[in-house]
């Protein structure tokens, strides 16, 4: 089956783009940004992710709150969503009026971050404190006005809390992590469904088939 996108809808053998659905699962990025005038916004992003070392980016569509705060105030920060805080993350995703704070109405305190002046997710267990970089138009092949935009940061500084921190390292699936799939699906990342694998050093020490 070919599902293609320069053909008329009704042509298509799907009723929904299966493309989330196979892109997945992916982190969330859980993005607190604040206004020029102080003003709150926090909104899950499932089209996240670290894009190079120590930077991050979103991709809003539209130019919402998250977007507009972030280039405003030249700032974000990216809470961790986990397994414990998925009802807080879901009602953070409500379309609320400009301003008015998702912090407040899903429930959730927030705690100051280090260097940036949005704050992060109190309960959560890691957040990346971002400077914005830029943000870059997607425009698609078709041309025309852009709907999406990819908003890019760097990170500045990294907030753990230090019950995750094992040997020197992050215990990742301590933290329950979830992520988004397609359709109304998430994933939860635990103990029990991670493996490691390390990649071969050089083409001469490769003994696979």
């Amino acid at each position: 089956m070919h599902y293609d996108l320069d053909v008329p809808r009704e042509a298509r053998p799907l009723p929904h783009n299966p493309l989330k659905a196979i892109v997945a699962p992916r982190p969330i990025g859980w993005i607190s940004a604040m206004s020029r005038d102080g003003k709150l916004n926090l909104a899950p992003y499932s089209f996240f992710n670290a894009v190079a070392d120590n930077m991050v980016a979103f991709s809003s569509s539209g130019r919402k709150d998250a977007m507009t705060f972030a280039e405003e105030g030249a700032e974000f920060v990216c809470s961790l969503a986990t397994w414990d805080l998925r009802d807080g993350m879901n009602d953070s995703s409500a379309p609320l009026s400009r301003g008015q704070s998702e912090f407040a109405f899903a429930n959730l305190e927030t705690a100051a971050s280090r260097k940036v002046r949005p704050p992060r997710v109190a309960a959560s267990p890691a957040a990346l404190e971002c400077r914005w970089l830029q943000t870059v138009p997607l425009v698609p092949l078709e041309g025309g006005e852009p709907d999406n935009f990819l908003v890019i940061g760097q990170v500045v500084s990294i907030y753990v809390d230090e019950r995750f921190v094992r040997d020197g390292m992050v215990d990742t699936a301590a933290m329950h992590p979830i992520m988004r799939g397609g359709y109304f699906d998430y994933f939860h990342a635990t103990a029990d469904t991670r493996f490691q694998m390390r990649r071969p050093k050089g083409a001469g020490e490769f003994t696979g088939s």
